[in-house]
């Protein structure tokens, strides 16, 4: 790594850009975050970055909007204080289930941050495993997109959990599952599902074999849970052995503890892409493993100008 790279971080995890510049032998850099008594953020860099590369790392998750505006104001610190390059390094990104108008006269929410993180100053974007990957054609700014499959089925290798099948939460996720199906060298089933209303879905139907089986529920983001426990029982109800869930961002918010603490799951497998609350950290059936090396490869990738494909499933 060449001196000319800067790693700084909003306060929304800063355990996880503590990993990363860990694995890259780089220190955090220096910024001054602070806020008027009306909540108002305030920026200032506490070193030099003129002609640096700088990457900022700031997941846009609760509080969300109070996480993203201090990530566009440290943009924008940056653009004034005449960095060479800023990249906004976004591990999940908020706002992406807004992707599309499905009602009358509702906005296209993930289009308008794209649009205000180019605005603010980001020449550049890092996000992972976004809930839809046509968000990147949003962004008028080129974007890497990183997914945590490859740390997820590592787990479930050395688990060894025989008769596997891979199933997936919705017919929009099938993608996800298929990728996660073919590294496991195993079958695929899928729950077809109808959503109700924001947050609340109904299970219809299980199109695929999972009886007497270990079966792994495969989702890019857990928020209230309800959808995952009620995947759950139906597949205990057809006859599955054991229910086992990953996803990447542990949104878990309202009752979700709750909901999986007293569910059918065996275990719920999440990354630290956003930093759990700490009822989440006491729920036994919740491990967490780490994406900073991916992260951080892809941020050395970016860097030097090489290659990320390696990091892709």
């Amino acid at each position: 790594m060449t001196n000319d790279i800067k790693i700084f971080t909003g306060t929304s995890n800063k355990s996880l850009s503590d990993e990363i510049c860990l694995s890259l032998g780089l220190p955090n850099g220096q910024a001054s975050i602070s806020r008027f008594n009306d909540g108002e953020v305030y920026v200032q860099i506490l070193e030099n970055v003129r002609g640096e590369d700088v990457f900022v790392i700031q997941p846009t998750c609760r509080p969300v909007d109070r996480s993203l505006m201090e990530l566009l104001v440290m943009i924008d610190a940056f653009k004034r204080a005449s960095a060479r390059r800023i990249t906004a390094v976004l591990p999940y990104f908020g706002y992406a289930r807004q992707d599309r108008k499905d009602k009358p006269r509702v906005p296209i929410s993930a289009k308008l941050v794209a649009d205000i993180l180019s605005t603010a100053g980001a020449n550049r974007a890092l996000t992972m495993d976004l809930h839809v990957p046509q968000i990147q054609g949003f962004f008028d700014i080129p974007v890497d997109h990183l997914f945590a499959g490859p740390v997820l089925i590592q787990y479930y290798k050395d688990l060894g959990l025989p008769d596997l099948t891979i199933v997936s939460p919705d017919a929009g996720g099938t993608e996800r599952a298929r990728a996660f199906a073919k590294k496991l060298n195993t079958t695929l089933a899928v729950i077809d599902k109808r959503r109700v209303g924001p947050n609340e879905a109904d299970v219809v139907n299980i199109i695929g074999e999972v009886a007497d089986k270990n079966v792994v529920i495969v989702d890019d983001l857990v928020d209230t849970a309800g959808t995952l426990v009620k995947s759950a029982d139906a597949l205990i109800s057809q006859g599955a052995k054991n229910v086992y869930a990953c996803c990447t961002h542990p949104v878990l918010s309202g009752l979700a503890i709750k909901r999986i603490t007293d569910s059918n799951l065996t275990e719920l497998l999440v990354t630290n892409t956003i930093p759990l609350l700490p009822e989440a950290e006491q729920c036994k059936k919740i491990k967490v493993l780490s994406v900073a090396g991916l992260l951080g490869q892809a941020i050395k990738s970016i860097h030097e100008e090489s290659s990320v494909s390696s990091l892709f499933i």
